[in-house]
């Protein structure tokens, strides 16, 4: 080709290049103005030539999600301009007031912190107070306050509560003292101690008991409950087969209603075991021996107390008294005193009769000699008991009366027997 038509080419291609490169903002005609005009717009705004915004494009670009719902507006386009103010979101500002809250919050958890110590000696104070109370239940059973259950909690209560100074020993002291002491302590066995003895010559020797054989005993009452005179009938059950036993006691009076007392049990060489007592008005209570474990429980929900080898009930001592006299009568001057624990429906005591002597009763059945024994009351709610026994009958009582501390009283006076 020659030279003449590729200078013409070359000349050619470099005026379409020049024409393409220069073409472009200057060629658009009247529709491409208004792109130029848009793009001449922006290219004149003040606040974009800073190079300040360079950094902050990349934050606009992680805050770009953020304005995708302004483009449905048709001028969201200043917005990014604006933009600049949307970095104080993520201002170090806001971020050194959270470490304040945080510090109040640690400072109301040292203040709670600083609070609890003192409330946790004081929770572990008041959880200790129940074992105070827990040994109250013992106390009946190693003392002879059994009687006055109130009295006795209401001095252990006080011992416990002055528990850091020494006058809580004088309670342990007491227990441990108590067994040296048979009249007062209940897991003791039967005390026989003659007329004039001192109060270390008691025999704890297992007496011999005779029972008498089974009879029914009928009595004519007369009492007074609340200073309301009455009378009424009573009947004494008694029946064995000489390895058991069945004692019932019933007392009816019109206006008044009945209560029975009834005492089942073993038959031994010392005479009665009780096995279970029960005590009836409108419902019964109820008291359980296990002499295997010398303890006896009681349906009243009332702490178990410790008993000992010839403890009965308060049916069973009449007839074991009576038992304990017709072995060896001869063993039982006037002004000896018999001592034996004495279980009711509710708690365990100690009972002391005193051999009072023989006297002729005047009786509905007739005159009858008898040997009275009469129990004194140790405290003030203690009842009194005079009980008088006739030989005629194997030393079965002829007369029951019984005194509360308040006067009220209940007078049994026997006017038939019969064969069971």
């Amino acid at each position: 080709m020659p030279r003449r038509v590729l200078a013409l080419l070359t000349l050619i291609v470099l005026a379409v290049h020049a024409w393409v490169l220069q073409g472009l903002p200057l060629g658009g005609g009247q529709e491409r103005g208004a792109p130029v005009r848009m793009a001449f717009h922006t290219r004149t705004l003040p606040p974009t030539p800073t190079p300040a915004p360079a950094p902050e494009t990349p934050a606009e670009a992680t805050a770009a999600p953020a304005p995708p719902a302004a483009p449905a507006k048709p001028r969201p386009r200043p917005a990014p301009p604006r933009k600049p103010a949307a970095p104080k979101a993520p201002a170090p500002q806001p971020s050194p007031e959270p470490p304040q809250a945080a510090e109040a919050p640690k400072a109301a958890t040292e203040a709670t912190a600083a609070d609890t110590p003192p409330t946790t000696p004081t929770t572990v104070a008041s959880a200790n107070m129940p074992v105070p109370e827990g040994a109250d239940t013992e106390a009946p059973e190693s003392t002879a306050a059994a009687a006055a259950p109130l009295a006795t909690a209401s001095s252990s209560v006080s011992s416990a509560a002055s528990a850091p100074q020494p006058a809580p020993a004088a309670p342990l002291a007491v227990a441990a003292s108590a067994p040296a002491d048979p009249a007062q302590d209940s897991s003791a066995g039967v005390d026989i101690r003659p007329p004039g003895a001192g109060s270390n010559t008691a025999s704890t020797t297992p007496p011999p008991a005779r029972l008498p054989d089974p009879v029914r005993l009928e009595f004519e009452v007369n009492g007074q409950a609340k200073k309301f005179n009455y009378r009424a009938s009573a009947e004494l059950l008694w029946r064995h087969d000489g390895s058991r036993y069945e004692a019932r006691q019933e007392i009816k009076a019109f206006l008044i209603g009945a209560r029975s007392q009834t005492s089942t049990g073993q038959v031994t060489a010392s005479g009665l075991q009780p096995e279970r007592f029960g005590d009836k008005a409108r419902s019964e209570q109820a008291a359980h021996f296990n002499f295997g474990q010398g303890r006896v429980t009681f349906s009243a929900n009332t702490p178990q107390a410790a008993i000992g080898a010839g403890a009965q009930d308060r049916l069973s001592v009449f007839i074991q008294l009576g038992a304990l006299l017709a072995a060896a009568p001869e063993r039982y001057p006037d002004g000896t005193q018999i001592t034996l624990t004495t279980v009711g429906a509710r708690y365990a005591d100690r009972w002391t009769f005193t051999v009072e002597g023989t006297e002729m009763l005047d009786l509905p059945r007739g005159a009858t000699p008898a040997l009275k024994l009469q129990r004194l009351p140790r405290k003030e709610y203690d009842q009194k008991a005079e009980l008088w026994l006739a030989p005629s009958l194997g030393f079965l009582p002829a007369r029951i009366r019984i005194t509360q501390s308040n006067g009220d009283f209940a007078d049994l006076r026997l006017s038939a027997h019969s064969p069971p």
